[in-house]
């Protein structure tokens, strides 16, 4: 056995690394469709509206998910909840890479967003309640790493694919059989992500709320040494014992302050207008008068960015804190939105402006309000209600991605440039919605936090 008196730091971040293959599969799922969109709906002769619904509809899923996955995993634990997800990946990859007709495939796709629901909120949970307060930031950053990386890795298997079918057969041998091998190449990661949960542990603050405070302590122990661990079990019962029943402790005045709070933050991530950029990236560029090959490798450029500076957030987090960084990237985020629309409205919108505009903003996204907006929502609320609360503003936030990206083409052409002044005006209410109600949890455990919360 394991000494644990000193604890090791590795270990947490071995099972950040697991648990952020669900960030890479909830990445990985969501940007499959984009290479495979165009073949599939040659193959299906779908028009414009069934092409949107094969594309959405694991939008749908994922609201699902998110619903039901923080109640299910309050009672029966976050790991078990982690295998679900795992399991619909694995059938989602195989049910979208074999069906017969658009249904078919519809189905696998919401099952697939049924996990990436689930695993949107149950993986940033599990790293934060396993995670040391000193490095809890920097820990469940990763996960927001692991999902841009998914983007990546899978823009890279369709290019791949694309290519190989091109030597194949061209058009024909990918509108045939193309598209089944981009969906099917989700299989593999998720299968490897279903092997490595049978051996992580469940967790520790969901244990001992469940009265199994030995396989809590072992594990703490493990993470921290064993005397911070004693310390911290004691801490949790402590918590725990003033608490109600969790959803009706939802309704509770102070808990029901802190849940809006985390729904507010969720949605104000969504309708800054990141997807504007991450889904219609190329049209934007195109506009700017780049042709359809350039317009993709700028795409790239978008992507490499987001990685990039979600690396910084995941250095920074635990040094600088949360609330300063997040009223900086807001406040990028509007600056470069404002400039972008200028630059559409006055006629400047050529080239190289429109592309530093572009990139400036995902930046400043990706330093905060992608991968520190996750680690808030995960730290803040109490536990016997995290799951539930977490399901909550994590729903919440997939609503406000859907409407953000059905209402962007027809405000874009309705409003054209103007739209990114909405954005804009929307950042600056994310700067003051920041400065006035997040607290700084820099450093605390997460008990500290909910004691705040009870004052």
């Amino acid at each position: 056995m394991p000494d644990t008196r000193e604890g090791n730091p590795r270990y947490a971040f071995l099972l950040t690394g697991v648990a952020a293959l669900g960030g890479l599969l909830f990445g990985y799922d969501t940007g499959v469709i984009s290479g495979a969109i165009g073949y599939l709906s040659a193959h299906f002769a779908l028009n414009a509206d069934l092409e949107g619904w094969a594309a959405a509809s694991a939008l749908v899923g994922c609201m699902i998910g998110a619903a039901f996955a923080g109640v299910l995993s309050d009672g029966f634990g976050r790991k078990k909840l982690l295998l679900v997800a795992a399991v619909m990946f694995t059938v989602s990859g195989i049910g979208t890479a074999l069906p017969r007709t658009l249904t078919e495939f519809v189905i696998a796709r919401m099952l697939g967003g049924f996990g990436i629901g689930a695993a949107s909120m149950l993986c940033p949970l599990y790293i934060s309640e396993i995670a040391p307060a000193s490095i809890r930031g920097r820990l469940v950053s990763i996960n927001q790493f692991a999902i841009i990386l998914g983007f990546l890795v899978v823009y890279c298997v369709n290019a791949l694919v694309a290519w190989l079918g091109g030597g194949a057969g061209g058009e024909a041998w990918n509108t045939a059989y193309g598209w089944r091998w981009m969906m099917g190449s989700e299989i593999l990661p998720a299968v490897v992500f279903l092997a490595l949960l049978f051996w992580v542990p469940e967790s520790p603050r969901w244990l001992v709320k469940r009265g199994q405070t030995e396989r809590a302590l072992s594990i703490l122990a493990r993470v921290s040494g064993l005397e911070a661990a004693h310390k911290e079990v004691a801490d949790i019962s402590g918590t725990i014992a003033q608490e109600g029943g969790s959803l009706a402790l939802l309704s509770k005045r102070g808990v029901r302050k802190v849940l809006c709070i985390g729904i507010v933050l969720a949605v104000l991530q969504q309708i800054t207008g990141i997807n504007t950029v991450l889904y219609y990236a190329p049209e934007i560029f195109k506009s700017a008068g780049f042709g359809s090959a350039a317009a993709i490798y700028q795409t790239v450029m978008v992507g490499v960015v987001n990685l990039s500076f979600t690396v910084v957030a995941i250095l920074v987090v635990d040094r600088v804190g949360r609330k300063p960084l997040l009223i900086t990237a807001a406040a990028g985020m509007g600056i470069s939105l404002f400039l972008l629309g200028g630059a559409f409205e006055f006629h400047h919108a050529q080239g190289l402006w429109v592309v530093v505009f572009v990139l400036a903003y995902v930046a400043a996204f990706a330093v905060a309000m992608g991968p520190v907006v996750w680690v808030i929502l995960s730290e803040i609320f109490p536990t016997s209600v995290r799951g539930a609360a977490m399901s909550i503003a994590t729903v919440s936030l997939w609503i406000a991605c859907f409407l953000v990206t059905q209402l962007f083409p027809r405000m874009l052409e309705q409003l054209h440039g103007r739209v990114f002044f909405v954005y804009g005006v929307l950042c600056v209410v994310a700067v003051i919605f920041t400065v006035v109600f997040i607290p700084e949890t820099k450093g605390k455990t997460l008990e500290e936090i909910e004691r705040h919360w009870a004052h």
